[in-house]
């Protein structure tokens, strides 16, 4: 845009009054520098809440049911029914979307300790599940392994067992596969240990604090028959969970006769609600963040343009001369617009540097003291925010200088050296 003499020029006519500069620059500095600190802790924020419910799949719906609250086909009202292990393949031959579906059995003791190891003992939730539980309500495998199939189809008596449940029965450091575990007084083998993704997420009971039966086992041996009272399942990511929510409903209340009015027979939730509620939640903070930090951007703006005009005040008579001995008013605006422009880009760039290092400074910091229920994680700007306030800063620059170069152009010559 300009030569190597205009770029020297154009520094030496910024320069001359060091002070009004520097104070005009740092309008701008302070607006980006703010937008990006309130940008970063926004996105800190948001991966630190996201962090909170990692464990559980987006597009995740839970079914569990009633009593009917409508007669039909012979049935009174107030019938209290199940699910049953049939409904299971049923739903998953009809609706082709859903790529892991799950029962889910609990069981809450009322006796003070119904885990039971050597002389440890606790008060545990009992669960029972199928292999795809883990791709629902996902949770970390410390040691050992999980539930799979052989384990399902052979009702084997194994276990898994959650962290705060390994704490508690087993000894530091004491390796707890293969061991035998009393649980509701059955014994069952330890094959492996498992963690939430985050002590915030409950669903019948956190897997922290849980010991996981493969599901037929857990059918046979408590003599749950075929019932099932709570079921989870995750579709595809071309399906919307809430697209087939109220279709899977209606399958099931036809299979078990109930009318398909009957809005409490069987109930429902679903995760992705709450995903959306959080993007929204999150996309007004961001918007909130860019209003006030391109605000506080716009006054530093209007002071450079303020300032533009105040130096082209200052040399009308350098201006008239120029027009004097033929500059062309393109030559007059380009000089004016590019002396708003270096100035804003380069008062811009040093407040985006320097919000940039100070919240990478904060980050590591955090990384370096990581906690399992961290609600601020990796409070880093993203490379579209960063290209986003550049551009900004550029075209702020640009529009700083237009008035003041319009005014400039509008002084003649001979009226310039008149005045002076």
């Amino acid at each position: 845009m300009f030569d190597f003499d205009g770029l020297k020029e154009i520094w030496q006519t910024i320069t001359r009054n060091k002070t009004r500069s520097l104070l005009t620059a740092f309008g701008v500095f302070w607006g980006i520098f703010l937008l990006v600190i309130l940008s970063s802790t926004g996105n800190g924020f948001e991966k630190g809440l996201m962090m909170q419910v990692e464990g559980v799949t987006p597009n995740t719906g839970f079914f569990f049911t009633g009593q009917t609250s409508e007669p039909y086909k012979g049935y009174q009202k107030g019938r209290s029914w199940s699910m049953q292990m049939a409904d299971l393949e049923a739903i998953r031959e009809a609706f082709p979307c859903i790529t892991a579906i799950s029962p889910e059995a609990s069981l809450w003791s009322s006796e003070d300790k119904n885990v039971i190891y050597g002389s440890h003992g606790g008060s545990f939730t009992v669960k029972g599940v199928m292999p795809e539980y883990n791709d629902i309500y996902r949770s970390k495998i410390m040691k050992g392994r999980y539930i799979n199939p052989t384990d399902i189809a052979a009702h084997r008596k194994v276990c898994l067992v959650g962290k705060k449940v390994y704490e508690t029965m087993f000894e530091k450091g004491e390796d707890p596969i293969g061991k035998m575990l009393k649980v509701n007084g059955i014994y069952f083998q330890v094959v492996g240990v498992v963690r939430s993704f985050t002590e915030n997420v409950n669903i019948n009971g956190t897997i922290d604090e849980s010991v996981i039966l493969p599901y037929t086992t857990m059918q046979q041996v408590y003599a749950l028959g075929d019932k099932i009272h709570f079921l989870a399942f995750v579709a595809d990511d071309d399906t919307p969970i809430s697209s087939i929510e109220e279709d899977i409903k209606q399958f099931i209340k036809q299979r078990h006769d109930i009318a398909s009015t009957d809005e409490e027979a069987i109930n429902s939730f679903n995760v992705s609600e709450i995903f959306k509620a959080f993007k929204g939640l999150f996309l007004g903070i961001h918007i909130l963040i860019w209003i006030v930090g391109l605000g506080t951007l716009m006054s530093g703006i209007i002071g450079v343009s303020n300032i533009m005009l105040v130096t082209v005040k200052e040399r009308t008579r350098e201006i008239g001369v120029r027009r004097a001995i033929g500059a062309k008013p393109k030559n007059i605006i380009s000089q004016v617009l590019s002396e708003s422009l270096l100035l804003t880009t380069l008062a811009g760039l040093v407040g985006l540097c320097i919000g940039v290092g100070v919240m990478a400074i904060v980050a590591a910091i955090v990384a370096a003291n990581p906690t399992d229920n961290m609600m601020f994680q990796d409070p880093n700007l993203g490379f579209g925010a960063a290209v986003a306030a550049t551009v900004i800063v550029i075209i702020s620059g640009l529009l700083a200088g237009v008035l003041p170069a319009w005014r400039a152009i509008q002084i003649k010559a001979i009226d310039a050296i008149r005045e002076e």
